[in-house]
């Protein structure tokens, strides 16, 4: 698996290469006779409570959003959609680089109010009227 490039997850900070745990199994998946015996699903696990590639702050992050995922602080994902196993490896590594990407994102800022102009909200009430009035002169009262 030389030569790739490496999983990004945010800015500078990538999977580690070395800290993935791999585990092939056979796949449940679609294919032909041989994929029955081709171990082509793809287990990725990464242990986020130990590992030391993720920035302290960011490793807090994940810990608490991922929380209800991890089995002795240990992420698991899985990929069996394609056929050919490194097609899956593939698959599990950006699951995971991007899921760790959500899991270490700064808080959202606080939304903060404000005042919308009165002209903007008086017009949507005279537009709310007419629209009403329009409404009103389809039901065919009075045409008896």
């Amino acid at each position: 698996m030389s030569g790739h490039r490496p999983y990004v997850i945010r800015g500078s900070v990538s999977l580690p290469e070395a800290e993935l745990m791999w585990r092939f199994s056979r796949s449940s998946g679609p294919g032909g006779q041989h994929v029955n015996t081709s171990d082509s699903q793809v287990e990725l696990r990464f242990d986020l409570a130990g590992t030391e590639a993720l920035p302290e702050v960011w490793k807090e992050r994940a810990l608490e959003r991922l929380a209800s995922r991890l089995v002795d602080g240990v992420v698991s994902v899985r990929a069996s959609e394609h056929r050919s196993q490194w097609r899956n490896r593939e698959m599990a590594a950006t699951r995971l680089a991007s899921l760790l990407a959500e899991a270490t994102a700064p808080p959202p800022k606080p939304r903060r109010a404000t005042r919308i102009p009165r002209g903007i909200n008086e017009r949507r009430l005279r537009e709310k009227k007419r629209r009403g009035e329009t409404k009103q002169g389809r039901s065919g009262k009075g045409w008896g």
